[in-house]
């Protein structure tokens, strides 16, 4: 099955086109191998609002089955991509971020620092990476082999446990 897949960078200076997203490319690549197909991705300046809005869009009217962002999960004052997260899910996921800050601790102690949340809305999940491109491959290696069976009962394709 292809997964329909968003990637929303959050980056004032990509946003201007004064840095290239070495990140969202990242992303792009790592979905082939869950069979990810990307049907959007946007570069948006750090700004709550347009944060929201675009996720509601992405989930509510393009039916995402996963919304990745990159970018503004730490601590600067612009850095607002979980509230604008926290803002539009219904349910958090915390085992997934859990999962991504555990691993991440293990090759720096940085990642202690990351606000990244993942949760979802309606049918779609919504994870939050860092905006680096290593940090966006270490965290996507721990999350690849349970995404698809993580989308499959999200979207009630499997049935309970036994």
């Amino acid at each position: 099955m292809k997964w329909k897949v968003g990637i929303l960078t959050s980056s004032d200076k990509g946003a201007r086109g004064e840095r290239e997203d070495l990140s969202g490319q990242v992303i792009r690549e790592m979905m082939l191998d869950i069979a990810g197909d990307v049907v959007v991705y946007q570069i948006v300046p750090d700004e709550f609002d347009i944060l929201r809005n675009s996720m509601v869009t992405y989930c509510d009217e393009l039916n995402l089955d996963i919304l990745i962002t990159t970018g503004g999960t730490g601590l600067a004052k612009r850095d607002v991509t979980p509230e604008a997260t926290l803002a539009v899910i219904d349910r958090e996921v915390p085992g997934m971020a859990e999962a991504m800050r555990a691993a991440s601790m293990e090759k720096t102690k940085f990642a202690m620092l990351s606000r990244a949340v993942v949760g979802t809305r309606g049918t779609t999940l919504i994870i939050n990476l860092p905006g680096s491109p290593k940090g966006v491959r270490e965290c996507l290696e721990v999350l690849l082999p349970v995404l698809p069976h993580a989308l499959e009962i999200l979207q009630g394709q499997v049935g309970e446990h036994k």
